[in-house]
């Protein structure tokens, strides 16, 4: 590998998951990074603050200055002590900064002086991102996916975690895609998730997937938004629907929403696990409210409060079966109903769990 890296090499960064050495603030590094990036910043918040506001009062020259005088010394050894500990580790990787320029630059010559040497991103984090933007939405425009749905509690993302061509984007958005669905963790930011989704997208198209199996979503999961180009290929894709019990679903939904939730919340935060499993409950019904309308609202919410009061109090977790029934047979089956009706027309299979994971296997793995 060359001393920078074009543009023409970033899709192999990706393909061999080379690790990525991040040298931007961490300001910047929270507002997006890659999946296989560590952040060892040259300046950090503060610094970065201080040398942009010098460039902008008195040009690029004071700030250079300042940056080498606030980056020097101790603060210089430690930094750079950081660098060389990932690359003694990573032996592999690259590194970079926003644009590719000063700060990935400055590093690269430390190092160097170091006896280190690490190849530099051209264009940086901004071209290595506009990168994956472009294939999101070339990839995204291919004709090849099909779109699993399902009932509420049906299995959809079980089963499709069970296939090698899938594309989870609950899984990359880490939420659970309903009113109910937030989770213990916390969503990523919007271009966490893309990054992750295009990433994934590269992994298949390099895999010669000839189908992607993805789940039936509503654009928005959570506080995320699956980018446009996808969600409309999903919107004209045919449709394969997993058929299950009621009882099959509550069994699913339990699982998934109570036991794993609170094991979930309990890893997190023990002391105010309890606490904060309660209000995620309630918070996500009460979003509904409107749409449940007062009187099945009422009779959700006695049910909902006395099985978390089972729950802590004795430990049983048996009574949210009740409520979920009840949420199930009163709300989002009637809601699904509706909105299949409309799209009917790009049905192309329903069956069970195995009835349809017969059918999908030889349809992901034909190759055109």
């Amino acid at each position: 590998m060359s001393d920078l890296i074009q543009a023409g090499e970033f899709a192999t960064l990706f393909k061999n998951q080379v690790p990525l050495l991040d040298v931007r603030a961490p300001v910047e590094f929270q507002r997006g990074a890659f999946p296989n990036a560590v952040n060892h910043p040259l300046l950090n918040d503060d610094e970065r603050q201080a040398v942009g506001r010098r460039y902008r009062e008195q040009g690029r020259e004071a700030a250079i200055a300042l940056g080498q005088e606030l980056v020097s010394k101790d603060v210089k050894a430690d930094r750079l002590r950081a660098w060389k500990d990932y690359v003694h580790d990573h032996p592999n990787c690259a590194l970079y900064c926003f644009r590719g320029g000063m700060r990935s630059s400055i590093a690269q010559q430390w190092l160097a002086a170091e006896g280190v040497q690490v190849p530099r991103i051209a264009g940086g984090y901004k071209s290595l991102r506009r990168s994956l933007i472009d294939q999101l939405q070339r990839l995204a425009g291919d004709d090849n996916l099909v779109v699993i749905a399902g009932k509420t509690g049906s299995g959809k993302t079980h089963l499709l975690n069970s296939l090698p061509n899938s594309l989870d984007l609950e899984g990359f958005a880490h939420h659970r895609g309903s009113a109910f669905g937030r989770r213990a963790q916390g969503q990523p930011g919007q271009i966490d998730f893309e990054n992750r989704l295009a990433i994934r997208l590269y992994d298949l198209s390099w895999q010669g997937t000839q189908r992607v199996v993805v789940e039936d979503e509503s654009r928005a999961i959570g506080s995320l938004s699956v980018p446009l180009a996808l969600h409309q290929r999903m919107c004209e894709a045919p449709i394969a629907m997993i058929e299950a019990s009621l009882e099959q679903r509550i069994n699913t939904i339990h699982l998934d929403y109570i036991q794993s939730n609170y094991a979930d919340f309990q890893r997190l935060d023990p002391q105010q696990a309890d606490q904060q499993f309660t209000a995620s409950l309630v918070d996500a019904l009460h979003r509904i409210r409107r749409r449940l309308g007062e009187e099945s609202f009422a009779r959700i919410e006695s049910l909902l409060l006395d099985a978390i009061e089972q729950q802590l109090g004795n430990g049983n977790i048996e009574a949210h079966r009740l409520w979920i029934s009840e949420l199930l047979t009163s709300y989002y089956d009637p809601m699904y109903d509706y909105q299949l009706q409309k799209k009917s027309q790009r049905l192309v299979f329903r069956g069970n769990h195995d009835e349809l994971c017969s059918w999908i296997k030889p349809l992901i793995e034909a190759r055109s």
